[in-house]
């Protein structure tokens, strides 16, 4: 088993009009063993902005820490909020400083600008190349079984509550599929009013 498949868990962002859905899976394993079901792959690290980071659990962990030190270092210098497009950079800094020792994660990050309202998300490889589609990025093991139903899923301009049902349908049927993955799920819902956080149950297997 590859180092990347080696905790399990699946991430997937998908983009609306003014709004945004990140969510994963809930489960923690070692290989085909499951440690914990209540361990989401998504953290908070600005207003509007989140990281969902798959792979290896430890490296994981330790890029949202080191994340979340260079937001506060950032903020305290600007004195202004990360934006989206900021954090990704950032980021993707962070993994390409350690590519010759490159952390096994691949992160995606996913915010709204509360400047322009223009939502943001993007996936990276493990040592930080970018890629920003405009609908929908997974990473994970299940990543390969939510591209096609993400594809019959998504459309343009989609409201908040289409967005959600979208990303959960598209994130619940890869769960279904990958044995890697599943305990439920965690999406949050990213709008310029709020940040609307549901669990929704999957596979328990």
């Amino acid at each position: 088993m590859s180092i990347m498949s080696y905790s399990g868990g699946t991430i997937l962002a998908m983009a609306g009009k003014e709004c945004v859905c990140i969510g994963s899976d809930l489960r923690l394993g070692e290989q085909m063993t499951t440690i914990a079901t209540d361990v989401p792959k998504i953290a908070q690290i600005a207003d509007r902005v989140f990281i969902g980071v798959g792979g290896f659990h430890s490296d994981t962990k330790t890029i949202i820490d080191k994340m979340n030190f260079r937001r506060s270092l950032y903020e305290l210098r600007e004195f202004r909020n990360l934006r989206p497009e900021v954090a990704a950079t950032m980021l993707s800094n962070l993994l390409y400083h350690h590519r010759f020792g490159s952390y096994f994660a691949e992160p995606i990050v996913a915010g709204l600008d509360m400047e322009t309202m223009k939502p943001y998300i993007c996936g990276m490889d493990t040592i930080g190349c970018i890629a920003s589609p405009r609908d929908f990025v997974a990473v994970g093991t299940g990543a390969e079984y939510l591209l096609g139903v993400s594809e019959g899923f998504w459309r343009e301009d989609m409201g908040p509550d289409e967005l959600f049902e979208a990303t959960a349908q598209s994130l619940l049927s890869g769960l279904e599929r990958d044995a890697a993955s599943g305990w439920g799920a965690v999406i949050y819902t990213i709008t310029k009013d709020k940040v609307n956080v549901k669990t929704i149950k999957a596979r328990m297997d």
